[in-house]
């Protein structure tokens, strides 16, 4: 086994345990999970905020909720998916890779994060 599928299993349990976690422990009542520092410290939502709870609503099959806390981390998990994919398929697919992970585009999700950023706070979302 090669550093990397090391890598890879080694972040396929944490994730699992991070879910496990999730799933038992809500959030928004529990002392366990850190509170936005930003938030905290501005009064503005960071891009993030929302996050936790909608990773717990998700976990629990309430997308509806889970789009109330942080719509954008929702509309992103079939994006994070599909660049997991590509990222372990590069070998297969390199063109389709060096695309997803050109500068261009990473800038382009920057800026969607960004508007994301404003929107919410500007728009109450």
């Amino acid at each position: 086994m090669n550093k990397r599928h090391a890598l890879m299993i080694i972040t396929a349990v944490v994730a699992v345990l991070a879910a496990i976690v999730y799933f038992y422990y809500d959030p928004s009542s529990s002392r366990l999970f850190p509170r936005c520092l930003f938030l905290e410290t501005t009064g503005v939502k960071c891009p993030g905020c929302g996050s936790q709870r909608a990773i717990h609503a998700l976990l629990h099959g309430h997308v509806a909720t889970a789009w109330h806390f942080n719509a954008m981390l929702v509309a992103a998990i079939p994006v994070i998916g599909f660049y997991l994919l590509v990222n372990l398929m590069q070998n297969k697919w390199p063109r389709l890779y060096r695309v997803l992970f050109s500068r261009a585009v990473l800038l382009s999700l920057v800026s969607l994060i960004v508007l994301w950023w404003v929107l919410r706070n500007v728009l109450g979302c």
